[in-house]
């Protein structure tokens, strides 16, 4: 039995005849396989049904094989193609089943004749069968287009040929301009401009800062040291400044107390060394064993009975109120230490001022030990025979002197260095006094040495009248500019200390004030004798703050208030009392 859609089998009934403008493969039937007694009709409609159904069967085959068409036509073939929806009265002829190809349908049975081309508007065919062209060569609808005819279809109104815009004319879409990198390059030159300007910004934003606050450390720095040495106007009452100099009130210093034990010949020797902070200046302050001192219990005493029967502690005391110091420690230099200390520094440089015998040399002939002169080089023991040397007739203020040099020509061959002066301190096996440690003293006297050795260090002698005391007059520029005794404020439950001068002509006088005063509650400061009388007796504050002492001062003694002024007073003392012919002590 034949079947019209075997057409497709047997690969001789179609040849390959090219390809189409996308590549596709086209056949045509062979010549010798057409069917005798048919000719090949044109057949628009199925044409159309097989653009419109052959899809389907393109899923189960490559494209271009002309069998391949047999699923699309098995699927919607068995409506036929005969049926005209449009055709009005009697039921067209079944016709042959559609050949994709351009055949008429399959092979021949001779038992359909042939039949019109059918028109799918309805009209009668007005002419016979066509022969069939021999160039007409198969169509294959079912192959998809290259990408460019998708997009066409998918966008017609750009891709349609012959419309108002064609493809050509979006070429720049896909392709960069010409100049492209040059605008690239421009770019990127402008953002790496804006970049470096932005960072300059950033790099001058941060160095003022920086400098910013390197100026604000610096003024917080200058004015804490100013403040911290007291340099500040108006933030001390005590301040009184006189041509730009700060007073010797508000000035920082570091006392020591040294007290020279002549081991062999017997006595004593004190110098104050003071390191003043603000002024960089050392010096030694030499304070003669003639000094009138109080004891703790209000006896009067000398400086030279205090080191050796009070000690160290009531001598420092004493001084203290004596002078209005505030000593931080006591060194007790015996002789042998003292050679031992200059063997150490390597000998000391003096200008001698006298020919000193070696005490040791029992040769009455023999030449003296230190030579008088400039520069002279001393050993440890021709530096301590020089520093206690006192020759008949000299007054006892010349050997302190001689004491000073050699003190001053130590700290000068002395190590600057806290450590190394440390180390020197330490091999002298010294006992020192408490609270001093080897610590402190070797750091107080690397400080000294480093103005010594740059020419700021000096000695200055306290004058002591013969009596002991101090005179207004005569301590003020040792005791206020050198030692800053009336910077010193005592507690508010200190004692308020009170110098007495006599003046009354007799001698008993002094000493019934001073218990008088101890009774009441002050302390007594010896202000010598005066080498002449007065009659009226005056008591003398220089603070504000201390009148109202001033009168219970005047009010212990017995004498009229009347005698209270303000005034001048003794540079270690807050009251001065000068005793006349009226004072009347009670019997």
């Amino acid at each position: 039995m034949n079947d019209g859609y075997d057409a497709g089998h047997g690969d001789d009934q179609y040849e390959l005849v090219g390809y189409d403008e996308y590549g596709r493969p086209v056949y045509r039937q062979a010549q010798g396989h057409a069917q005798p007694g048919h000719q090949q009709q044109y057949d628009p409609y199925a044409q159309q049904q097989g653009q419109q159904y052959g899809q389907p069967g393109q899923q189960y085959g490559q494209p271009g094989r002309p069998g391949e068409q047999q699923y699309g036509q098995q699927q919607y073939g068995q409506q036929g193609y005969g049926y005209d929806p449009y055709a009005t009265g009697s039921q067209q002829p079944v016709q042959q089943p559609y050949d994709p190809y351009g055949s008429q349908g399959g092979y021949d049975t001779g038992q359909q004749p042939a039949q019109p081309p059918y028109d799918p508007y309805g009209r009668a065919a007005t002419s016979g069968p066509q022969p069939r062209v021999a160039e007409q060569t198969a169509h294959i609808p079912q192959q998809a287009g290259p990408p460019e005819e998708r997009e066409r279809t998918e966008h017609p109104g750009a891709a349609e040929p012959g419309g108002d815009y064609r493809t050509e004319q979006f070429a720049f879409v896909e392709e960069p301009a010409g100049d492209s990198e040059d605008v690239i390059d421009w770019m990127k030159f402008t953002e790496n401009r804006t970049e470096r300007r932005e960072e300059a910004r950033r790099r001058a934003r941060s160095r003022i800062v920086a400098l910013v606050v390197v100026l604000a450390l610096v003024a917080v720095g200058g004015v804490g040291y100013l403040w911290y040495a007291g340099k500040l106007p108006g933030l001390s009452s005590s301040d009184d400044k006189t041509g730009g100099t700060t007073t010797a009130g508000a000035q920082k210093r570091d006392v020591i107390a040294v007290h020279l034990h002549d081991t062999k010949g017997g006595g004593t020797s004190t110098a104050l060394l003071v390191n003043n902070t603000t002024t960089e200046q050392g010096t030694a302050v030499l304070v003669p064993n003639a000094l009138a001192l109080t004891g703790d219990d209000g006896s009067t005493t000398t400086l030279a009975k205090s080191v050796g029967d009070e000690g160290p502690d009531a001598t420092r005391t004493a001084l203290d109120s004596a002078l209005g110091t505030d000593i931080e420690g006591t060194w007790r230099l015996d002789t042998p230490y003292l050679q031992i200390l200059v063997d150490l520094v390597g000998n000391i440089d003096v200008d001698t001022d006298a020919d000193v015998p070696d005490p040791e040399s029992k040769d009455k002939g023999a030449g003296p030990l230190v030579h008088k002169g400039e520069g002279q080089t001393l050993s440890g023991k021709m530096a301590v025979a020089y520093a206690t040397y006192r020759g008949k007739g000299e007054d006892a203020n010349a050997q302190l002197q001689r004491f000073g040099q050699v003190m001053q020509g130590v700290l000068r061959k002395m190590s600057s260095d806290p450590q190394g002066a440390t180390t020197t301190v330490q091999t002298l096996g010294l006992i020192l006094d408490p609270p001093l440690t080897e610590k402190d003293l070797g750091t107080f006297l690397a400080g000294l040495s480093d103005r010594a050795k740059g020419g700021d260090f000096k000695t200055a002698l306290l004058p002591v009248q013969d009596d002991g005391g101090l005179s207004a007059e005569a301590s003020d520029s040792v005791v206020k500019d050198v030692l800053g005794g009336t910077a010193k404020s005592p507690d508010k439950d200190a004692a308020v200390s009170v110098s007495v001068r006599n003046a009354t002509g007799v001698e008993d006088r002094t000493g019934k004030a001073r218990v008088v005063l101890l009774n009441g509650g002050f302390t007594f400061v010896s202000g010598g004798t005066a080498s002449g009388t007065e009659a009226a007796s005056k008591v003398v504050y220089a603070e504000a703050a201390d009148k109202e002492n001033a009168v219970q001062v005047a009010k212990t003694l017995g004498l009229p208030t009347d005698a209270v002024s303000q005034g001048k007073v003794s540079a270690n003392a807050r009251v001065s009392v000068v005793l006349g012919q009226d004072y009347k002590p009670a019997s």
